[in-house]
């Protein structure tokens, strides 16, 4: 929001930012349900509550866990409690100093679960599955699918990106650390991949399985595996400090905007942000119980907010941000953003430059109207 003001003073550039805000602000909303699910989980793995149950009774169960009237809602709150918790110690001392430990925890749990999966009997076709594509499905609408994946995935659109840019030094190298970001992310990506589908084909499951997968399935390929308890644990804690880097991260656009535009503390910004969502997240979260009723074109609420954010938000923020660097902002300022001032090589300044002008508002267009269903 305010570096559009900043950028283009008078304009009303700052409703894009209002966009990602509010974009930040409904994705934290339902995704802190789904992360009180891994707490649900995790607790769940600690008791081994999984053990002697079909698959009939582990469905049950995840579904009977949804529709409760207090479960979803507390493990919900507790969430977002830890996340308020470290965004409430600033950037320095609370997100960089958490992130330091929760990052390479993140990678050294899926590590342990990659080397577990890939030595299980029958793994090698789990691998297979994901490294070796059948190239005839490979649709314009698949291309589609993982561009607004990408949305989600990297955080585009949802003012996360320039939130977080707006900390980094004058002198970091944009482009570097861009690139970087996106390939960690689909590195992370792929060794989740090798945690998961070996062990899925190994007592083949259908890897098609959605939410299923994670809540239903894993705990009983778990149950079946030597050393299934320590794994599972495992994983729901790796599932646990996955969510939670994520939902850091939203929380800390919505703080942000309360601190630099209302002019609040960062304690009362980020008490009245948390609450806030908190309260929109209760809904979320009571989407298959007491609020189930509650329901526009037949979604839930969860469903509602879901389709908003990753369908209509993510790709209009994303293309008015294009639109604007392209053709509103000023080259020279791009530029000098690019090669901080002239200090940094700038040879695919132009490459950049076209890109944001002509592909990137085509192909995020091309999404938004596929997510909606247009084409």
């Amino acid at each position: 929001y305010g570096a559009f003001k900043k950028l283009a003073p008078g304009k009303p550039w700052f409703l894009v930012g209002l966009m990602g805000v509010g974009a930040a602000f409904m994705i934290l909303a339902f995704y802190s349900a789904v992360a009180g699910w891994t707490l649900e989980y995790l607790f769940q793995s600690v008791t081994n509550a999984f053990e002697g149950k079909s698959s009939e009774e582990l469905t049950g169960m995840f579904n009977a866990f949804r529709e409760e009237s207090i479960r979803p809602i507390l493990w919900m709150l507790i969430f977002m409690a830890m996340t308020a918790w470290i965004i409430l110690a600033g950037v320095q001392k609370g997100i960089e100093k958490y992130t330091k430990v929760l990052m390479p925890l993140l990678l050294v749990l899926i590590i342990i679960l990659d080397i577990r999966a890939v030595t299980l009997p029958g793994g090698s076709e789990g691998l297979s599955f994901l490294f070796k594509p059948d190239f005839s499905k490979i649709t314009g609408k698949t291309v589609l699918e993982a561009l607004g994946q990408a949305f989600f995935s990297l955080s585009i659109g949802m003012g996360t990106l320039i939130t977080y840019g707006s900390y980094i030094r004058k002198k970091e190298n944009l482009a570097n650390t861009a690139l970087s970001v996106s390939l960690a992310d689909t590195f992370i990506a792929v060794l989740a991949g090798i945690a998961i589908f070996p062990a899925v084909f190994a007592f083949g499951i259908d890897p098609a399985s959605e939410e299923g997968l994670v809540f239903i399935t894993l705990p009983k390929i778990f149950q079946q595996m030597p050393g299934g308890y320590i794994f599972s644990l495992m994983f729901f804690i790796l599932l646990s400090v996955a969510a939670l880097t994520s939902t850091i991260s939203v929380l800390e656009v919505v703080v942000a905007y309360f601190i630099e535009e209302l002019k609040m503390s960062r304690k009362k910004a980020t008490i009245i942000a948390a609450a806030s969502i908190s309260v929109l997240g209760v809904f979320a979260a009571a989407s298959w119980g007491w609020a189930s009723n509650l329901t526009l074109f037949g979604l839930n609420i969860f469903k509602i907010m879901n389709f908003t954010s990753a369908n209509i938000l993510l790709p209009a923020g994303g293309f008015f941000i294009v639109i604007f660097i392209g053709w509103s902002l000023k080259a020279r300022i791009a530029g000098d953003e690019l090669t901080n001032s002239g200090s940094l090589r700038g040879r695919y300044l132009p490459a950049f430059i076209f890109v944001v002008k002509f592909i990137a508002p085509i192909a995020i267009a091309l999404v938004f109207l596929y997510k909606l269903g247009i084409f």
